[in-house]
């Protein structure tokens, strides 16, 4: 008896791997024939994921940022909430929250006009709402517009000039 268990385990382990074998073949095969599959090997950095409609990347680094917002050169644009913006953000940066930018983007528009550099930020690597916010603004005519990438957060690590409130 307990020869004839350890047979059937044996073949029902065997089975299980041949099934999950098959499954993935087929699962690999149909991405691969759809229009439109998902790359199975892909650049999933940050100069890849935070790109314009275009494939051009959007993404500034913190020392470039650093040096526009000490020369003056460019214009900081906060995507996350309101609340969130008012417990502290970039000096001197806008608040557009990407949740509420139908609402709010006519009132911030005259102050985005110029030759100044837009960057937005959010909080966070994984954080999106500041890519959606420059495709928008890009969208909107503003042709000079970055991200920040985990902007809030490596913006206080660095010890740069922050603000609090409205």
């Amino acid at each position: 008896m307990k020869q004839q268990l350890t047979v059937t385990l044996k073949q029902s382990l065997w089975q299980m791997a041949v099934l999950i074998a098959t499954a993935c073949a087929i699962a690999i095969g149909s991405n691969h024939l759809r229009t439109g599959g998902i790359a199975l090997v892909g650049d999933w950095s940050a100069q890849a994921r935070f790109a314009d409609a275009a494939g051009q990347p959007l993404v500034i680094e913190l020392a470039q940022a650093s040096q526009l917002f000490e020369e003056g050169g460019a214009i900081f644009v906060d995507a996350r909430s309101e609340s969130q913006y008012a417990h502290g953000h970039i000096r001197g940066a806008l608040n557009l929250p990407w949740q509420e930018v139908d609402r709010d983007f006519i009132e911030v528009t005259g102050q985005l006009e110029g030759q100044k550099t837009i960057v937005t930020y959010c909080d966070g690597e994984t954080c999106d709402l500041s890519h959606e916010l420059a495709l928008f603004l890009k969208e909107m005519g503003f042709d000079n517009v970055r991200v920040l990438v985990n902007g809030w957060t490596m913006w206080q690590q660095a010890g740069l000039p922050t603000q609090m409130g409205e």
